[in-house]
């Protein structure tokens, strides 16, 4: 591993590691281990342990579909609404299921408005530029109390045969006002970060599509988030509802539901334990935000509830005895420049999460080595693939990694590795080392 580090020019002290067997009381190996640093989206752990913690695998959320008025021969001569409850995997399938659902009841005509109540949760503004300046990128998305399929727009791409050729794009799911123009075009290059060359740009309602992909890819997904959570509920719901024959007198709006109103339709989402999986597998950060806001819901609500939920988990952290000294949490999803935590916190998380009664979900929710998720291309030739469940961390400056690494005599270590440097990219083979090292025992 040291060595790996002074090739790639990157000096101790920009390195911090720690180690411990399960079974054991003391690390194994801890090198900076208090040091509290960035490690991207490796703060996913300490989300996961906290929701988890508070939650319980099994809960669930719903957003209820209700109404202000009697339905009269096929017309709502009202209002109807959707509720949040915070959903953070309120996908556009299950919405679009549910407004079939509605039409299959006989509501033809809405007389009113559709009102959407996102009052559950309330987020501080963020400005999707600032952190990388693609602010089109769904990574960059805010949450919200009535979050609708990540607030991504995804886009199925086929190459053409040659370079050269139109790539053709499927929108899913459609937005009503918004006109796409896709400009992308086939490449004859090797599909390696085929994404890099793809981008998007919102003109008023005109999003661009421009770039290549290599035709050796194949078909390929790819998201953009065009517009605000608010906004993108409003475009979704609108064209879904007219997309199933619904007529809509009004307009698609927000606004909060009346106690009186009668509820229709109540859809529960998949529990915890799933949605944690989600999150951490594909390392998914809208889901970390709206799961950080749920830890800081309370009646009345806070003005932000996301402020609330970071203090919410560091009390769940502090009751379960762990350190967190030098923890700043920021948006639970580690998308951050400001954003630290020390190694043997991190440490601590995994050894108190593997004592907890929900240890199978927190495990299962963290990429397996070299087979899925973020790390499904790591190490896949080594001995230590499948032995592995790692959470991963990436921005600029920033390679991390922690999780659980069960070794060849059959004995599981919890582990721990952050590189905070302007070459922390080139940390990968220093990182795959201490894996390895572990598996194959962890002794010095």
């Amino acid at each position: 591993m040291r060595a790996a580090l002074e090739k790639a020019r990157i000096p101790a002290s920009a390195v911090s590691a720690w180690t411990q067997p399960l079974d054991a009381r003391q690390p194994t190996l801890a090198v900076n281990a208090a040091r509290a640093m960035n490690p991207a989206s490796v703060m996913k752990v300490v989300t996961t342990f906290a929701a988890l913690e508070q939650f319980g695998p099994e809960r669930t959320w719903t957003t209820r579909y209700a109404v202000s008025a009697p339905i009269e021969d096929g017309t709502l001569v009202g209002n109807l609404y959707l509720i949040g409850d915070g959903d953070p995997v309120l996908t556009y399938e299950r919405l679009w299921r549910v407004l079939r659902r509605l039409r299959g009841l006989g509501l033809k005509m809405i007389d009113g408005d559709i009102v959407l109540d996102d009052s559950a949760l309330a987020f501080p503004p963020l400005d999707p530029y600032a952190f990388d300046g693609k602010g089109l990128r769904p990574y960059n998305s805010n949450g919200n109390g009535l979050l609708m399929h990540f607030n991504a727009q995804e886009l199925a791409l086929f190459p053409g045969a040659k370079a050269g050729d139109p790539v053709r794009a499927v929108i899913e799911p459609p937005l009503a006002g918004i006109a796409v123009e896709n400009r992308i075009v086939t490449s004859a290059k090797v599909c390696d970060s085929w994404w890099r060359d793809l981008d998007a740009t919102l003109d008023g309602v005109h999003l661009t599509l421009t770039g290549s992909l290599p035709a050796s890819c194949g078909p390929r997904l790819w998201a953009t988030a065009p517009l605000t959570p608010p906004a993108f509920a409003e475009a979704l719901v609108k064209s879904l509802w007219l997309e199933l024959g619904g007529k809509l007198r009004g307009k698609v709006t927000h606004g909060v539901a009346p106690k009186e109103a009668v509820i229709l339709i109540a859809d529960e989402s998949p529990p915890l334990g799933e949605i944690v999986r989600t999150m951490n597998k594909w390392s998914n950060n809208v889901i970390a935000r709206e799961l950080i806001a749920q830890l800081g819901r309370a009646d009345p609500p806070p003005p932000d509830t996301m402020a609330a939920g970071v203090a919410a988990a560091k009390q769940r952290l502090k009751a379960a005895n762990i350190d967190t000294t030098g923890l700043v949490l920021v948006n639970g999803a580690g998308l951050s420049r400001e954003g630290r935590v020390r190694a043997d916190t991190l440490g601590a998380i995994l050894v108190r999460a593997w004592q907890r009664p929900w240890m199978p979900e927190f495990v299962a929710s963290l990429p397996i080595l070299g087979r899925d998720g973020t790390t499904r291309r790591r190490l896949a030739d080594s001995p230590a693939a499948g032995h592995a469940h790692l959470k991963t961390g990436t921005i600029n400056d920033v390679k991390a990694i922690a999780g659980y690494v069960l070794d060849k005599h059959g004995r599981r270590h919890a582990i721990v590795m952050m590189v905070n440097h302007p070459d922390a990219g080139k940390s990968g083979k220093a990182q795959d080392a201490l894996i390895e090292w572990v598996w194959q025992g962890g002794k010095r």
